[in-house]
């Protein structure tokens, strides 16, 4: 392999969210998310795990800000707890969790690591879900609200914003599978989330732009690479992008819904399209894995598997993919500035005898993944920032904690911290500006 530099000013960094790594849920003023509900409700997820405690960032800031000064962290991702700074969803402030983030904030620009904020990354408060939650209109109000809390709080010391993560993956495991909080299975419910969803983010851009006019904007689906397992099945693929990351995209970009060939719409008010279609300045992209289909005999797609190596939650690993993947977005909307916002592996770690986590697969992961960044940029992408998912092992979702993505590993029942291998090699990575042999 040949060595893979990135541009000068590209941007290296780690993701976090704040369910599934800051823990105290019930301190400082703090009430419950949709997620504090569904993981208390048993079954819902593995061993009855929940993110009461989760990483303990919250208690462990201090520590958590060395460990991404020593991997060379020049970025750092995380979202905000909604019910941290606004326990009820709108109305009064809670001044000490607001004070939480104002701290890790500056605490970053202090090692210089620029802060990248996520509005929403899925913890809804729950006294939010009990009047509707996002299938109640008066939601995108809420939202924006709580968007112009932190502008104001925040907005002198952050120039990156991202409104809503994944909101294809949330609306859709939330609202129409049903394996994610809040737990609704629901076509009708799921159009209409996904559409209040979309009007927030406009409106908090909206907003944004009146309060920050230096700062920059964006939103975060993700998107992985489909292939059709033969030409007969080409189909699908663009059946899949409309039902994915095209019924984000081009309501984002463009105005208009994807032809979804459904009877199921939501219900559009006038202006709405042009509410959502705000300008934004940039796209982050959570991309993790490439999955080929074909139509089975009922007319759905079905999964082929493929002789390609997977991780521990079977997905499948080819950073050609993630090329392709760029060059269909960029060829959807154009040459907007792209951030890869989330990129990562699951294996299971083990703490061997020299006090090591030996992580090869995920070090070869990221080697794959890194180096598919640099040619993607050489072929014309505006790829500006990557941000590696996660820096710690934390709560992941209906997984619990029997799913690990950190660079950092997580022993749960005392809290160390270890640099796994693989944080060792993605800090080589940063040091050298890429990939060097």
């Amino acid at each position: 392999m040949q060595n893979k530099q990135f541009p000068p000013n590209f941007i290296w960094g780690a993701a976090t969210a704040a369910y599934q790594i800051e823990g105290a849920a019930n301190e400082d003023g703090r009430k419950d998310s949709i997620w504090d509900y569904f993981s208390r409700t048993p079954g819902n997820v593995k061993n009855n795990a929940t993110g009461d405690i989760a990483a303990d960032h919250y208690h462990r800031l201090d520590t958590d800000i060395a460990l991404m000064k020593e991997l060379g962290l020049k970025a750092y991702r995380f979202s905000i707890s909604w019910p941290r700074v606004l326990p009820d969803g709108y109305g009064a402030v809670n001044n000490k969790g607001l004070d939480f983030y104002k701290r890790l904030v500056d605490k970053l620009r202090d090692n210089n690591i620029e802060p990248f904020i996520t509005l929403y990354h899925w913890d809804l408060p729950m006294a939010l879900q009990n009047a509707g939650g996002w299938l109640n209109r008066r939601i995108v109000d809420w939202f924006t609200e709580y968007a112009q809390v932190m502008y104001k709080a925040l907005g002198d010391r952050i120039t990156s914003w991202c409104t809503h993560n994944e909101p294809n993956v949330s609306s859709y495991l939330g609202y129409k599978v049903g394996i994610h909080a809040p737990g609704v299975k629901d076509d009708a419910t799921f159009a209409q989330v996904v559409h209040h969803i979309l009007l927030s983010h406009g409106d908090a851009v909206a907003a944004g732009r009146a309060m920050l006019p230096n700062a920059q904007f964006g939103i975060a689906p993700a998107i992985s690479q489909n292939y059709p397992a033969t030409e007969a099945d080409t189909p699908i693929v663009k059946m899949m992008w409309n039902h994915g990351p095209g019924l984000i995209l081009e309501p984002v970009f463009f105005g208009r819904y994807p032809d979804v060939n459904s009877s199921v719409k939501p219900i559009i008010l006038s202006g709405d399209m042009e509410r959502i279609s705000q300008k934004i300045d940039f796209i982050g992209i959570n991309h993790y894995f490439s999955m080929w289909f074909k139509l089975n005999k009922d007319g759905y797609p079905e999964r082929v598997t493929k002789d390609l190596p997977v991780t521990d939650r079977n997905w499948i690993i080819y950073p050609q993919g993630m090329i392709d993947m760029l060059h269909t977005v960029k060829n959807t909307i154009g040459n907007v500035p792209i951030y890869i916002t989330e990129n990562g592996a699951s294996y299971p770690d083990v703490v061997t005898a020299d006090g090591c986590v030996h992580d090869k697969e995920r070090a070869a992961y990221y080697k794959g993944y890194i180096s598919a960044a640099a040619d993607a940029i050489n072929q014309g992408i505006d790829l500006r920032g990557y941000f590696a998912w996660s820096l710690i092992d934390n709560f992941e979702w209906e997984m619990g904690y029997d799913s690990r993505f950190g660079i950092v590993h997580v022993d749960f029942e005392t809290q160390k911290r270890t640099v796994k291998d693989s944080g060792k090699f993605y800090a080589s990575v940063i040091r050298n500006n890429g990939v060097v042999e």
